[in-house]
């Protein structure tokens, strides 16, 4: 007899338990649910390659850029000038979504190629004056794989070919925080002006000043990339 009533409150016990489980159930269920909304991840990788027939001075010009983009993968020179549309397959194996590609003409002529992959607009022009950093004794030192903050003249918003040329060079030359090479510091920045219908290209140190005062200003300081007209 002891044990039938000893069963029974086992099973009395085990139906009160599903009960309250039950009831916990549809308290949550009235309670309204919050969405958490997922940030948007900047993923801009930018293939930098270039043709046959390049100078040491392009050469020069290619390794500045890709010690100013930690962001950017290497590859090797396009055998032909006249396959541009491997340029996609390309990009596509290195999982890029942009392209800077370098193009040579007579030991002379170097045109730069800035495209959205696969589909995406490019952009074609013609470098005209280059600086690299080997030439150039400046006061700047930046830290390499930093990030940079981009600068663009008021003369990129008053025109519609302005403002695509805008957003394809944010999405190349802006560092994502996520990069692989990228270091969480912000010590430069990159300006891009229109001056006499052509494109001038410098890099800026960012450097903070203190005075006896206790008190800091912003200065930028001229470094690595002279003006690089396009």
């Amino acid at each position: 007899m002891a044990s039938v009533l000893k069963a029974q409150k086992i099973n009395a016990s085990r139906v009160d338990k599903g009960k309250r489980k039950a009831d916990d159930m549809d308290i949550d269920d009235d309670e309204p649910q919050t969405i958490v909304s997922k940030k948007m991840k900047n993923k801009q990788r930018v293939l930098l390659l270039s043709s046959r027939g390049i100078t040491h001075r392009m050469r020069h010009l290619m390794n500045d850029i890709e010690a100013l983009l930690p962001h950017v993968k290497k590859d090797s020179k396009l055998d032909s000038k006249s396959q541009l549309h491997l340029l996609p397959e390309l990009a596509d194996l290195h999982n890029c979504n942009n392209t800077l590609y370098f193009e040579a003409r007579r030991h002379e002529d170097l045109y730069l190629w800035a495209a959205k992959m696969p589909n995406g607009p490019s952009i074609k022009m013609h470098v005209q004056n280059v600086h690299t950093m080997d030439e150039l004794k400046l006061t700047g030192n930046c830290l390499k794989g930093s990030r940079g903050l981009l600068s663009f003249d008021q003369s990129f918003e008053e025109t519609e070919w302005g403002k695509l040329t805008k957003e394809v060079f944010t999405h190349i030359f802006g560092v994502p925080a996520t990069a692989r090479k990228a270091k969480p510091f912000i010590d430069h920045i990159l300006t891009f002006s229109i001056v006499d219908n052509k494109i001038w290209f410098r890099n800026f140190q960012a450097s903070i000043r203190r005075r006896l005062t206790f008190e800091s200003h912003f200065s930028p300081t001229d470094t690595r990339e002279r003006p690089c007209s396009i």
